[in-house]
């Protein structure tokens, strides 16, 4: 069995990959916040970029980053770009079913497991996935108890990123949440990374593939792009305290509406 190295570039990958998560969970959380004041089909607009920050983000960078410290003596590592490619799918598409289920139906708890459920079992997926994209001289082999524990992790990882979802906002709250939801998916990644091993073949070739450093520019360019346009569509549109004033006066004038406009005076105040 080869030795095997998660951390060959030190605490600089983990450290990275934990903020990266933890950036890209509170983006994400502040998103559907405002898709819950929103509501209507604006709300999905916000949902898909939270499914963007939280499975793009959050999520699958986290773990392209936490990847570039993993090493495994006397090979070299190359990855397949299309398999590459559909992890990153793979994960922000399970996010955005599983925020679109809780957004619709998560108040009530067995959607929000469901939702919890689907969602952990993609992010599982999506990892295993990017696992599999990895060519290297030497056969891959996984702990099947190692596994199935990562799975747990992920399937309690995402029901609490939803349920976090549904009832967190506020700066405070937000980045505490987005704290604990970095935690959970850089450990269910790690998890999933120790249930490895490796057993090198007896000949030794340079395999097929890209190298992960080739990932890094258009990762950061396309990663920079996004978040700063979802950062801009947070910015230019109104306060959650705008959004808020303007929900309590429609209820007012449906009320006056209702009940009949009462007397004003000139300045328009109600008359008593």
């Amino acid at each position: 069995m080869s030795p095997i190295d998660h951390f060959s570039f030190g605490p600089l990958t983990p450290v990275m990959a934990y903020l990266i998560s933890t950036a890209g969970s509170m983006l994400g959380l502040m998103l559907t916040s405002r898709a819950r004041l929103m509501g209507g089909r604006e709300a999905n607009y916000w949902l898909l970029g939270a499914a963007l920050a939280i499975g793009g983000t959050g999520i699958w960078t986290m773990h392209f980053i936490a990847m570039m410290g993993f090493s495994v003596s006397g090979t070299v590592i190359r990855y397949d770009v299309p398999r590459t490619a559909a992890s990153a799918v793979l994960a922000v598409v399970v996010v955005g079913l599983g925020l679109f289920l809780a957004s619709h139906r998560g108040e009530r708890l067995p959607y929000l497991l469901g939702g919890g459920l689907l969602t952990g079992l993609g992010v599982a997926g999506m990892h295993y996935l990017g696992m599999s994209a990895m060519n290297l001289s030497a056969h891959l082999s996984y702990d099947p108890v190692v596994v199935a524990l990562s799975v747990l992790v992920a399937i309690g990882a995402a029901t609490a990123a939803l349920w976090f979802t549904l009832r967190v906002s506020g700066a405070l709250k937000v980045g505490a949440a987005a704290l604990v939801m970095g935690v959970a998916v850089s450990g269910m990644h790690y998890t999933g990374m120790f249930a490895l091993s490796v057993h090198e073949h007896t000949e030794m070739a340079t395999p097929p593939g890209a190298r992960g450093i080739d990932f890094l520019l258009p990762l950061i360019v396309c990663l920079s792009l996004v978040t700063v346009g979802l950062l801009l569509a947070l910015i230019l549109s109104p306060s959650e305290k705008e959004l808020r004033g303007e929900a309590e006066l429609r209820e007012r004038l449906r009320g006056l509406g209702e009940g009949g406009a009462p007397e004003v005076d000139l300045f328009g105040t109600p008359r008593r």
